[in-house]
């Protein structure tokens, strides 16, 4: 009673007109943001960080949440239409979002995307009101081995569930492990298979993997069969809306993948990455379809998308409670608390009461904002599709350049776009998955981090990471993923033998 008490006084704050009009621009500024490849929730809120020198702080920060969360949401546009996820969370929604847009779904991809976008956003709100305090204290379980082990069960997952091949995604996700330790050894400073270019001394940028292996590597397949006069026009069938079963199929998608995102994001790291991967696998390994994920199943659309978006709200319970950023976003949110001379933490729901409450309503009032926003444009995006292919492809080139050229303004990032668009495109001729790869390359410098960490506390110990509960049942955890490839035939065959009998 004392939360809801607490949030009643923080939606008078946040319904206050002027706030109303900071939500909406936020919202507004974090959507288009989002579907830019290249500039991600992060980089939006550090960009824009500096108009807000002179406004109240509670206004500033609800404006700077608004893009924060609106910028989640709008990685998916793309990742469904143009096969071009804009950060690293959206690369799960894109498996199945641009195979449904292929198949004349495009209308249903964004409307669930939506959705659960708003149905997650608002449960991990809620959540956050009621559970911000004991949840916190939770997340300090977590130490080096156990986020070593959670990585690695999040990889092993994708690797194993994701493409046909068990051999295959292991290979594309060692490759992504491979190319993530070029760059500075953060530990000895030493350069690691840079071949004494200065460009690739900070690694290869997410971006730039991302946007060759997904949007390039189309170009490529939609040169070839324009070459082959197999190109068409994708048309849209049925209604833009979700049929009955779709709806049937989607609820309990969302409802695990906002849990799954939620509790995942409460814990620092790349929260809503891996959330996205966590809720792509449990969807797989319950469906009945497990072959037909990647082809356009709605539920590696919702599932995804609703982890994708409730790990925002998770995010927020560290920062507000502790003062701890979970996310590289959170972090710079951390920076605009600190610009205002406030310290998140217990002291601040004390001290600033209507800040911290009216944050967390305004966050209600953003999830409704983003569902009106984008509801509506459905129908304007999936026009999109109906652009001749010769017209398209030169489009996807351009977003895609000047998503990757704005970052750093390097030219030498273009080049290395172009080699992965080929990576990607061979990939395709020979069906292995991308996304082990992209994710390995995402989470194996963190990943490479926390075990150096365990066995410099453990002293060399690689018992470290079995004496935690938490460490033992991600590893049972991962043991399992692997193992489901070669145990799902058999159970099949038994199943048939048994109907046969």
């Amino acid at each position: 009673m004392d939360a809801f008490g607490h949030l009643l006084h923080g939606f008078s704050v946040a319904a206050q007109p002027l706030n109303l009009a900071y939500v909406f621009l936020g919202c507004l500024l974090g959507t288009v943001i989002g579907v830019l490849p290249g500039i991600g929730p992060a980089a939006a809120i550090a960009l824009l960080l500096p108009i807000t020198y002179g406004i109240e702080p509670t206004s500033s920060l609800i404006m700077l949440c608004g893009i924060y969360y609106g910028a989640m949401y709008g990685g998916s546009t793309t990742s469904i239409l143009i096969n071009t996820p804009g950060e690293s969370s959206s690369v799960m929604t894109a498996l199945d979002g641009y195979a449904m847009a292929r198949s004349g779904r495009a209308g249903a991809a964004l409307a669930i995307s939506a959705i659960a976008s708003f149905v997650a956003g608002t449960i991990s709100v809620v959540l956050l009101s009621l559970l911000a305090v004991p949840l916190a204290g939770f997340a300090l379980k977590f130490g080096p081995a156990e986020y070593f082990t959670l990585m690695l069960f999040a990889m092993t997952s994708v690797a194993a569930l994701t493409g046909p091949s068990l051999a295959k995604g292991l290979l594309s996700m060692f490759l992504g492990l491979m190319f993530a330790t070029i760059g500075i050894d953060l530990q000895s400073g030493q350069q690691r298979f840079t071949f004494d270019l200065p460009e690739l001394q900070d690694g290869i940028g997410f971006i730039v993997v991302v946007v060759g292996l997904f949007a390039i590597a189309e170009v490529f397949s939609g040169l070839e069969n324009l070459l082959k006069g197999r190109s068409e026009i994708i048309r849209m069938s049925g209604s833009l809306w979700l049929t009955r079963d779709e709806w049937r199929r989607s609820v309990m998608p969302i409802l695990r993948g906002t849990g799954i995102g939620f509790f995942k994001g409460v814990l620092p790291g790349a929260g809503a990455t891996i959330a996205t991967i966590l809720s792509y696998s449990v969807e797989r390994m319950l469906s009945r379809d497990k072959a037909k994920f990647g082809t356009g199943m709605i539920e590696g659309v919702a599932g995804p998308e609703a982890a994708n978006n409730a790990s925002t709200g998770g995010a927020m319970v560290p920062l507000l409670t502790l003062g701890v950023p979970g996310s590289g976003s959170t972090a710079v949110l951390l920076a605009a608390f600190i610009m205002y001379g406030l310290q998140p933490g217990p002291l601040l729901f004390e001290k600033r009461p209507d800040l911290v409450w009216g944050l967390i309503a305004s966050m209600y009032i953003g999830n409704l904002v983003l569902l009106i926003l984008n509801l509506p444009l459905v129908g304007v995006f999936v026009r999109l599709l109906y652009i001749p292919i010769g017209l398209l492809l030169p489009m996807v080139v351009s977003i895609s350049a000047i998503g990757i050229f704005a970052v750093n303004g390097n030219i030498f990032e273009l080049y290395m776009a172009l080699g992965f668009g080929v990576i990607g495109y061979v990939f395709r001729k020979m069906a292995i998955p991308v996304a082990p790869l992209v994710l390995s390359l995402v989470l194996g410098g963190m990943m490479e981090q926390s075990f150096r960490q365990a066995m410099t506390i453990s002293g060399a110990d690689p018992g470290v990471f079995v004496r935690s509960p938490i460490c033992i049942a991600l590893l049972a955890a991962s043991t399992i993923a692997l193992s489901i490839p070669f145990i799902a035939p058999l159970l099949r065959r038994f199943a048939a033998a048994r109907v046969a009998a």
